[in-house]
């Protein structure tokens, strides 16, 4: 018997033929083979094709595998982006990374993409977010949920310190790191899915240093408040409220120090 492919996408119980034609452009742009299952057979059943599914349903592309799934889509960015409509500029990305219509973001540690979604809103048409993912199921998640809404941010499966080192200097304007496992995630949604999947490595210097070697402006390093992430490289946090769970450090272009407040 042929080992099962490490992922596949498949659909959900609908027969939609714009659904089915979404998949097969989403299995063509990444290469991957796309399973299909008798009507009403189960989805768990692909299980003995494939190790992790990307599955497309009409209100959501999913990620599956033997242990559970999630769902793609804005998440927690979705309530982020209602306040920015209301006209409130509190989002740590315009509060701390000042980000302007028109600016290039790199976006190193995509995930799920709720960065990346907010960017892509605060630089607008006229700017351009790509995001890279060394997960290949996050980045297809991630390139089929924001292909799905519209948005323009570019999608790239690779390793972002390889990605960074490939690219001239102050090539773009702000770079953004959010390293998953340097922060605490057990009350997301996905969690456990992000544990089994995700890419575990943690932020390190000589990756920082490329960052600000690349961005013309700022490095934004996401982490959880009492971590020693941000210390063990050397950075400080913005201020932030006592009660706030995840901070930000600026570190200026260039320099290898935080912005100074």
């Amino acid at each position: 018997m042929d080992s099962p492919h490490p992922l596949a996408l498949a659909l959900s119980g609908s027969t939609d033929a714009a659904l089915r034609a979404e998949a097969e452009a989403c299995a063509e742009r990444w290469g991957l083979p796309l399973l299909l299952r008798r009507p009403k057979a189960p989805l768990t059943g692909l299980f003995v094709q494939a190790r992790v599914l990307v599955v497309f349903g009409e209100n959501a592309v999913s990620l599956w595998d033997r242990h559970g799934h999630v769902a793609g889509g804005p998440g927690l960015a979705a309530l982020r982006l209602k306040e920015i409509a209301k006209g409130r500029a509190e989002d740590p990305l315009q509060r701390i990374g000042e980000l302007a219509p028109g600016e290039r973001v790199l976006d190193a540690t995509l995930g799920f993409a709720q960065d990346a979604r907010v960017a892509a809103r605060l630089v607008g048409p006229d700017g351009s977010v790509l995001g890279i993912e060394s997960s290949m199921p996050l980045a297809v998640l991630a390139d089929a949920s924001l292909r799905r809404e519209g948005s323009a941010v570019e999608v790239r499966h690779a390793d972002s310190g390889e990605v960074l080192r490939g690219l001239p200097a102050a090539s773009v304007d702000v770079v953004l790191f959010d390293p998953m496992f340097g922060r605490a995630l057990a009350s997301q949604p996905g969690f456990e899915m992000l544990r089994r999947l995700a890419n575990p490595s943690p932020l390190r210097a000589d990756v920082l240093a490329e960052a600000q070697r690349v961005a013309r402006r700022v490095v934004l390093v996401k982490a959880a408040r009492y971590t020693p992430m941000l210390r063990n490289l050397g950075l400080r946090h913005e201020h932030a409220s006592r009660s706030a769970p995840v901070v930000w450090a600026r570190v200026r272009a260039g320099s290898g120090r935080p912005i100074p407040p």
